[in-house]
């Protein structure tokens, strides 16, 4: 068996330009994620902002409120409020978890996609 330089070489320059080529889908990929998990931060600040908000507003109601039935009234309404923006915000998360993920896997599918259709027709 006879050393094809020309052979060689090629093959060498497909191998680093698919190294170089995954290596921007990892970057891509991270890129993604970064950007995703950002804006899930920026969601949980708002959400807690505005949970704080609504918790103030209930307190000063409590304050305000002329008998026990109606401090109990205003709780009960504060208590149902909180619980379902507080289902609602963690529905959202999830599904924005679940967009980063399928978000930061395709760059690297894509790769892994190409990589393997370039070995297989090797």
């Amino acid at each position: 068996m006879e050393f094809d330089k020309t052979t060689f070489d090629k093959a060498t320059k497909d191998f680093q330009k698919m190294g170089k080529d995954n290596y921007e889908a990892v970057l891509k990929s991270y890129g993604q994620m970064n950007k995703g998990f950002q804006e899930i931060g920026t969601s949980f600040t708002d959400y807690t902002k505005q949970a704080f908000a609504d918790a103030t507003a209930t307190f000063e109601k409590l304050v305000g409120a002329k008998s026990l039935e109606h401090a109990i009234e205003i709780q009960s309404q504060y208590a149902k409020s909180a619980y379902e923006s507080w289902m609602a915000e963690m529905t959202k998360i999830g599904e924005m978890y679940a967009s980063v993920a399928r978000d930061a896997y395709k760059p690297v599918e894509k790769a892994v996609e190409k990589t393997t259709a370039a070995v297989t027709a090797s």
